[in-house]
């Protein structure tokens, strides 16, 4: 046997004589299955929606807005349905059922009537029978506008004229827990801003619409929450649900709601209008311009401990950038406001939290939405707590953590397994990485490469921590529930179920799931549409949960529909009897028979559903049980530093997680990998940029995304498997969570190696520059190494 030693190298162990190794399982739950459309992606035969094709196509275009805020005077069409090809413009006039739409509150309209609120929002739409006719078509469409002053900036929306018919308040939620007058013997504060981070998906949206006899319309597009979807553009087309069917075509992976709805719309729209099939690809720059974004959030804190560095109180402002419209942030500030003092025991808190409209891009559904931005603040004040008290980083951190038992904020009570402790001391007690040698090799792993960097002996080396949370599910009364179909037939198990593949791993779960509970090796998960039951959003762990859940109930039903007429026969309970490898036997070895002689040909199927027990919303005084549980997670941060250019370079980020119980090792792995490198973009390079509300570079050019250069080693030390006793299988989600935790890990480090506070995402160069060296000692606090 070959393993690995806990420094990665090679281990060799002979087994004894006459000792038999048991061979590795190959299937079921805990296995390294792979995807099964890993090869068609690889060999680039996998389906996705911008390859999808239709007899009698026709293209779509749409017109958008090329300022943030503007009183449309009058759109006139004319000119462009006079141009060869086009079959047909539609605008605000052409929508036949409810003018507006949202995933949170239908705030939003289809296309703009007498005002745009964002820059690149929907005016018209055009079906031509070519794309390049469309796009001219589209362009020669006139608008005249009345410029208006825009609101960009937050704080100024409070007292700014309404942007909308709804006012420019989303939500505020004023969250009291404790003694409002409790005060310690020493205390911090800091203010913190938060940039705007695009999901950034692999493929630009794409969809493909068409017309039905009965009148109605089916759409094929990558969605990942096709329920909603379809209630959206029903209600939008004026049809009933059962008219329109989405079928979600292959998802090119997704971090957020992946997809604008309103592509969806405009593509129903014109597809009901031509009667024929209408296709439309994004842009990259329609994409930056139309889907939701990460909230810019800017956060005031102060923080009150005693002397001994035990928290006292914490006192917070949180302020949510929503954009144009609502979507989902009334969900994101209450997260926000809910984890604002993070993993540790706080007897008081005063937090209060808002979300505004303004006149920048939308803001929506990240993953960590609100859970990131509270992350990167309150970790920045434990380390500013931490220099002011000449105490480790680390300790402070350690003397507070949170465990099972322990009060969050809003007064509901942590049932979870919370090892927060344990994660934190994997982190810590694992090896640093050795500095690099002074060799001409070496000036690769320098800051800013061998033609960026500065003189060696200007780069110091921080190593941060950061601690992080988020809930599982959704929140605040959210009705969770998924169904589920498992059918056998002969040697072939087939799942039918609403959740959607987003890269989460759900349909090799669902495989997993089913060969562990009937012993069937192939499995097939049905392709997704809403003919099928809901399952919910693609987000916050939910398929592994409730999903999940909802397939092994349908095949414990299937198992125990095999092995009944079994166990009458030989007068015993099924529970006496287990299906191991296709195999069926009996707890005294009595009976043994195959899963396919037991089915004799038949056809056995079973439905079930899963939901969670309920939450319930925060009250006015933000209290209340509004979580259905919350994953943990530590990460060391050890980073380079060149203090006179700013530049900075991640060595190695350390991570334990609280994943509950492992089912998939090395996609598990996969995900918490994909989740740190995503949580370094937010930290060192991601954010849209705008001037005043005008989005800068709408591309892969104008906005970084980490690449594998930039990209640390990432290792693993630890993952926790408490299972969490409410949940199928005890498993909790992966990706999110170290998302969520990586960007102030980046930031702990920058303080460490430069002294200074670091307080705003994505760190700017001139934010790393060192400050003078006494400066530079009080906020490093000894982590700092000079590699020079």
């Amino acid at each position: 046997m070959t393993g690995m030693t806990e420094g990665g190298g090679a281990a060799t162990a002979t087994p004894a004589a006459g000792v038999r190794i048991p061979a590795e399982p190959t299937q079921g739950l805990g296995v390294s299955l792979p995807p099964a459309d890993a090869p068609a992606k690889t060999e680039g035969t996998f389906p996705y929606a911008a390859d999808l094709w239709a007899e009698g196509l026709l293209w779509a275009a749409v017109l958008r807005s090329p300022y943030p805020r503007a009183r449309i005077l009058s759109i006139d069409t004319k000119h462009a349905a006079e141009m060869p090809g086009v079959r047909v413009i539609v605008t605000h006039e052409d929508v036949p059922g409810d003018a507006g739409h949202g995933r949170g509150i239908a705030d939003r309209p289809v296309f703009a009537k007498d005002e745009v609120r964002h820059h690149g929002e929907p005016i018209a739409a055009v079906a031509a029978d070519h794309p390049d006719t469309a796009r001219l078509a589209a362009a020669a469409i006139a608008v005249e506008y009345e410029m208006l002053d825009a609101v960009t900036d937050p704080q100024l929306a409070f007292e700014a004229e309404p942007l909308h018919p709804d006012g420019n308040l989303i939500r505020h939620i004023p969250l009291h827990f404790g003694d409002a007058e409790a005060v310690g013997d020493v205390m911090v504060e800091g203010l913190y801003r938060i940039g705007r981070q695009d999901p950034a998906p692999i493929g630009a949206e794409a969809g493909l619409a068409v017309p039905r006899p009965d009148g109605g319309v089916e759409i094929y597009t990558a969605s990942t929450d096709p329920h909603t979807d379809r209630d959206l553009a029903a209600a939008s087309f004026g049809l009933e649900p059962e008219q329109v069917k989405v079928v979600v075509t292959g998802v090119p992976g997704a971090t957020a709601d992946r997809e604008d709805p309103g592509i969806q719309l405009s593509l129903g729209l014109l597809a009901l209008r031509t009667g024929c099939p209408v296709k439309l690809a994004a842009t990259r720059e329609e994409s930056f311009l139309a889907h939701a974004h990460r909230h810019p959030t800017l956060l005031r804190y102060r923080h009150h401990a005693d002397t001994e560095g035990k928290l006292v109180k914490v006192e917070a402002q949180i302020l949510m950038d929503a954009g144009a419209y609502a979507d989902t942030s009334a969900e994101a500030l209450a997260a926000a406001v809910s984890f604002a003092c993070g993993p540790y025991v706080v007897p008081h808190a005063a937090i209060e939290g808002w979300a505004v409209r303004t006149n920048n891009p939308p803001s929506g559904h990240v993953r960590g939405e609100g859970a990131l931005q509270v992350c990167a603040a309150y970790e920045g004040q434990m380390d500013k707590l931490a220099a002011h008290l000449g105490m480790e980083p680390d300790e402070i951190r350690l003397r507070n953590v949170m465990a099972t038992g322990d009060l969050l904020p809003t007064g509901q009570t942590v049932t979870c397994p919370a090892p927060v402790a344990e994660l934190l001391r994997a982190v810590k007690e694992a090896p640093l990485p050795e500095l690099p040698k002074d060799t001409p090799e070496a000036e690769w792993l320098l800051p800013g490469g061998p033609e960026g960097a500065g003189e060696p002996g200007a780069v110091r080396r921080g190593v941060g921590y950061a601690l992080g949370m988020v809930h599982m599910l959704g929140a605040e009364g959210a009705d969770e529930v998924s169904t589920a179909t498992v059918k056998v037939s002969g040697s072939v198990a087939t799942v039918i179920c609403a959740a959607v593949e987003t890269g989460s791993g759900f349909s090799t779960l669902a495989r997993q799931i089913v060969q562990e509970t009937l012993g069937i090796d192939e499995v097939h998960v049905a392709g997704v549409d809403t003919d099928q039951p809901p399952a919910g959003p693609a987000c916050h762990g939910r398929h592994t949960w409730v999903s999940g859940g909802a397939v092994e109930r349908a095949a414990k039903m299937v198992r125990t529909q095999l092995l009944q007429p079994l166990a009458h026969k030989f007068g015993m309970s099924t529970e006496l009897l287990q299906i191991t490898d296709g195999k069926i036997t009996s707890y005294d070895g009595v009976l043994t028979t195959t899963v396919a002689e037991a089915l004799d040909g038949k056809e056995l199927w079973a439905t079930a559903q899963c939901r969670p027990h309920p939450t319930e919303p925060l009250d006015e005084g933000g209290q209340g049980d509004a979580f259905v549980g919350l994953a943990f997670c530590a990460i060391r941060c050890v980073a380079d530093v060149d203090i006179e250019l700013g530049t900075i370079r991640v060595v190695e980020m350390t991570v334990a997680q609280d994943v509950g119980r492992v089912l998939n090792p090395r996609q598990l792995r996969a995900r918490i990998e994909a989740g740190v490198t995503q949580g370094l973009g937010a930290a060192l390079m991601e954010n849209l940029r705008t001037t005043r509300g005008q989005v800068r570079h709408p591309d892969l050019t104008g906005y970084a995304l980490p690449t594998a250069l930039d990209a640390p080693d990432i290792r693993i030390v630890k993952l926790v498997e408490e299972r969490d006793v409410v949940a199928p299988f005890g498993a909790k989600p992966a990706s999110a969570i170290p998302v969520v935790t990586a960007p102030a890990a980046v930031a702990s480090a920058v303080r460490a190696a430069t002294g200074r506070p670091i307080g705003r995402l994505p760190i700017r160069p001139q934010a790393a520059v060192a400050q003078p060296a006494g400066a530079q000692a009080a906020g490093a606090q000894g982590q700092g190494q000079n590699q020079g």
